[in-house]
């Protein structure tokens, strides 16, 4: 009964641009993390583009979560709502783990699957951007949505093969004296497969509200 009642109210649609502004730090995150992996100079160049999205991604965040409080009638239900955001908010706290790990281990040559999937993070990035402003009218986007959302677990499915490819070409060619060299870019490798992970996870947030308010 309540549901049905809240469905006559008008909704507060600021969350949506919410949603919008905090999907273009995602991108601008995926961005810079990608053009890290051009190695060299860049590394450096563009570590700090990584932060600063991932700081721009938290304020968003916090900003979501205190509107939530705030608001009496929200456009979907409030945990979805904060469930939405947390998962999106993952997908850049994990490239500031990854633009770390780069940091921290001194990696500046990237090999060919490395910048693959940094690619696919981009990819990724961009699709959760299409779908996010599609859900202000989910009834009629929804079809559109569970394809984005399709596309992004596709991409997953992708950087996972290539992420295999080069780690089993990182352990061929690897020689005794690399040992270290092997450890640092292994991790490098795991964490950008994370960011990946946690884009399909944020595919699954957006999912499961379309099912339940469509």
């Amino acid at each position: 009964m309540f549901r049905w009642f809240r469905r006559l109210l008008p909704r507060e649609e600021r969350f949506f641009e919410m949603f919008c502004r905090h999907a273009d730090c995602v991108v601008q995150g995926a961005a810079e993390l990608r053009a890290m992996l051009e190695g060299g100079e860049a590394v450096q160049r563009h570590y700090a583009g990584v932060l600063a999205a991932e700081d721009a991604a938290d304020a968003v965040t916090r900003e979501v979560v205190q509107a939530v409080r705030r608001t009496f009638v929200t456009p979907f239900d409030r945990g979805d709502i904060q469930n939405l955001i947390g998962r999106m908010d993952d997908t850049v706290d994990q490239m500031k783990k990854v633009a770390k790990a780069i940091v921290q281990f001194e990696v500046t040559e990237f090999d060919p699957e490395l910048r693959e999937m940094g690619e696919a993070i981009e990819r990724c990035a961009a699709l959760l951007r299409d779908a996010v402003p599609l859900l202000a009218a989910m009834g009629t986007n929804a079809p559109r949505i569970n394809e984005i959302c399709e596309q992004i677990r596709l991409v997953e499915g992708q950087a996972d093969d290539i992420h295999d490819v080069g780690v089993t070409e990182l352990f061929r060619r690897a020689r005794p004296e690399d040992a270290l060299r092997f450890i640092a870019v292994r991790e490098v490798f795991g964490q950008l497969e994370k960011v990946v992970d946690r884009f399909d996870d944020a595919a699954e947030a957006i999912e499961s509200i379309v099912v339940e308010h469509v």
